[in-house]
């Protein structure tokens, strides 16, 4: 499958549509937390293991994301796009099969694992293109897409507990719920693969309202480096570097501290407010994972936006250290006042958000664009580490203060204490970022001009001497 180059008056701000049809779609994974109490009463199953299928997805998602970078350079964006829808869809129908035969090991490697590589290859399958055709405005153009991951939420979360209450929270309702979400996600995320273009290369973008091309640094949507300009690292350098791993941490960092929060946000308001005169329903709960998805959908588009304005490494100043703030407030006072709580972890996602949305951006800026889709596939590695951190404490501990006869906001104390101490370990991780050291800039071969190549009688000839 070859990558579809955009004809002549192509506009660029069809693209973005193109990737939001994908990433609105994969962006379901931020509604699992949705399913975690049907699937904890029907198969028996503790906090924990009814996030595994969320862990192993974001795990897979990293590892498929820095495998597959290069291959989703060298392929184009349209064959990574089908490989996510394939993948994606795939992992509900066979979690659908699992949970119709009450066999849960079937839901963690649908959802887990098929799923995960469709969510890999599906987040970095518009990214590259993107910067290429927004070279004026990266953070907004990669913004836009990303914004679609977060926002994915909003649209499953309350599709999702519609189905489960219509089809019923036993396991037979999960399976239908897994069913229709696999069918109806192959079909939107199809508009995607037939929508989308790459920029012709070495040719300068338009304004916009019009046409077709690929703006000054672009590379090809082979990978390789013609019309290249600036500093540019290859992937393979790039993770030399001791740029990548600061980014590496801040990444990690700022995704555990908000992937926590939002794996396990329907139950932890329930429990935060399950002792006052005001508890929290479950469809209320549901309510409260969609506004959090609005506001990661919310940050991605406008912080990410910001950081044109404002640079990266400021903006990463203030995911970190006002993030943590908000976390100090809901381990102090959040549950006394539901707007307080409901406020700080608008702020947290927002910024969890808008941390995704500007690290290919800032990944651009620090390594160039020749290889910025392979080397921001790299980095995803973060994500699968942070996807089983985040998760892993907050439910961790929450499961063993119960055991210890606690309840309510003091399961997750601790838990929002130590996601204090990591972010402030990426405030510092942030701080260390530099520019690349000149080393490690790779310098791409000369190419052959298309004329050139076409007619060898154009090409210099060596003297009779040489």
């Amino acid at each position: 499958m070859s990558p579809p180059v955009a004809p002549p008056g192509w506009s660029r701000w069809l693209v973005p549509p193109a990737a939001l049809s994908v990433h609105l779609s994969i962006g379901q994974a931020y509604a699992w937390s949705v399913f975690k109490p049907p699937l904890e009463s029907a198969l028996g199953l503790s906090g924990t293991q009814s996030a595994l299928p969320f862990q192993f997805a974001i795990v897979m998602l990293g590892l498929s994301a820095a495998f597959g970078g290069t291959l989703v350079e060298r392929n184009g964006p349209r064959w990574a796009m089908t490989v996510a829808l394939v993948c994606f869809s795939s992992g509900f129908l066979i979690s659908a099969l699992g949970a119709a035969v009450e066999q849960y090991w079937l839901i963690v490697f649908g959802y887990g694992f098929v799923g995960g590589i469709g969510l890999g290859i599906g987040y970095i399958s518009p990214v590259s293109t993107l910067i290429k055709w927004f070279p004026d405005r990266p953070g907004m153009a990669t913004g836009i897409a990303i914004m679609g991951f977060g926002g994915g939420a909003l649209i499953a979360s309350p599709w999702s507990a519609q189905m489960l209450k219509s089809f019923g929270a036993d396991h037979s309702g999960i399976a239908l719920a897994f069913l229709v979400h696999g069918l109806s996600y192959a079909v939107f995320m199809t508009l995607g693969v037939l929508l989308v273009r790459v920029p012709r290369p070495a040719e300068p973008a338009t304004d916009g309202t019009t046409g077709a091309a690929a703006p000054i640094g672009a590379t090809d949507p082979t990978g390789d480096a013609g019309g290249v300009t600036g500093v540019q690292v290859s992937a393979r350098g790039a993770v030399r570097t001791p740029q990548f791993w600061c980014l590496w941490v801040v990444l990690c960092m700022n995704v555990t501290a908000g992937i926590g929060i939002l794996e396990k946000a329907a139950p932890m308001i329930t429990d935060f407010f399950a002792d006052t005169s005001t508890p929290v329903s479950a469809t209320a709960a549901a309510g409260f994972v969609a506004l959090l998805s609005a506001a990661n959908m919310a940050g991605r588009i406008g912080w990410s936006s910001t950081s044109d304005l404002i640079g990266r490494k400021n903006v990463y100043r203030v995911y970190l250290g006002v993030g943590a703030l908000m976390y100090a407030l809901i381990a102090v006072a959040g549950d006394s006042s539901k707007p307080l709580f409901i406020l700080s972890a608008l702020v947290i996602l927002s910024f969890y958000g808008g941390g995704f949305a500007t690290v290919p951006a800032y990944l651009k800026d620090l390594f160039g664009t020749y290889q910025v889709g392979a080397i921001h596939g790299r980095l995803l590695t973060a994500w699968s580490t942070a996807g089983v951190l985040g998760p892993l404490i907050v439910n961790w501990i929450a499961d063993r203060q119960e055991e210890a006869g606690r309840h309510g906001a003091s399961l997750y104390t601790l838990s929002l204490f130590i996601m204090i101490g990591l972010l402030a370990v990426g405030f510092v991780a942030n701080e260390l970022v530099r520019p690349v050291h000149p080393r490690h800039h790779h310098v791409p071969a000369p190419r052959e001009t298309p004329d050139v190549a076409r007619d060898p009688a154009r090409r210099p000839q060596q003297s009779e001497s040489a």
